[in-house]
């Protein structure tokens, strides 16, 4: 089986003096490998090949076949690494909390340790009779979400 320090190292490769960034590598027993990337201004078709043709030469087929895919990390799919996160400050995300709780905001700031993000909810202020909109900012360590995206809005 292809270890998949081997494969990362060849990335790193790759990657080194580019703005490229792996979000995701996996293997299966079966030597299929997936290789998947995100760069702040997006993923570039020709990059992907590229990436593709470098890792095939540097694994030998004859010691060891392999099927490989590279791509991008996709928009809308869930962020895998922190960078992710860092690159849609200002954007609006969709977040699914461990409780199950689904929100819907503004990605305000990120850092190593989680996020925050500003949602727009009904909030009753004491002495009012009826709620009034405000934003509400909730923070969140990664190990707090089930998963966040980015939303594609076509306004």
């Amino acid at each position: 089986m292809i270890r998949k320090e081997v494969v990362s190292q060849i990335v790193d490769e790759w990657m080194e003096g580019k703005d490229y960034f792996l979000t995701d590598l996996t293997i299966s027993a079966d030597n299929r490998i997936v290789i998947e990337m995100d760069h702040d201004q997006g993923v570039w078709i020709d990059d992907c090949v590229d990436l593709s043709r470098y890792v095939e030469s540097r694994l030998d087929r004859d010691e060891e076949d392999y099927e490989l895919e590279v791509g991008s990390a996709g928009i809308g799919q869930p962020f895998k690494v922190v960078r992710q996160y860092l690159i849609h400050i200002g954007d609006e995300v969709e977040v699914l909390t461990r409780e199950g709780r689904k929100l819907r905001g503004i990605l305000a700031a990120a850092d190593e340790e989680g996020f925050s993000l500003n949602c727009e909810e009904k909030v009753k202020e004491e002495g009012e009779k009826r709620p009034k909109l405000r934003t509400v900012e909730h923070r969140f360590g990664y190990g707090d979400v089930k998963y966040t995206k980015y939303l594609i809005s076509f306004k």
